[in-house]
């Protein structure tokens, strides 16, 4: 059973709407990710679509999905 609560992955989508910068500082303030992960997140989601940026509980996923769709991105988690 805790092997599955820490298997939930918040996936980012790419979109056509927000700049490379705003996805990036995004995901620090909300994933708190390093710079070097941000840009490497952006960047995977920019030319394959989509990338898991963060991975855990639900209870630890469900505020920064609702936060990044607040921000007009596009996410989702995956079970």
């Amino acid at each position: 059973m805790e092997d599955e609560d820490q298997g939930h992955k918040l996936v980012l989508w790419n979109d056509d709407v927000n700049t490379f910068d705003f996805v990036i500082a995004s995901l620090i303030e909300i994933c708190k990710h390093t710079l070097e992960q941000a840009e490497q997140c952006t960047i995977l989601v920019h030319y394959k679509g989509k990338c898991t940026v963060k991975t855990g509980s639900l209870e630890l996923l469900e505020p920064m999905h609702e936060k990044l769709i607040s921000r007009g991105l596009t996410s989702e988690i995956v079970f």
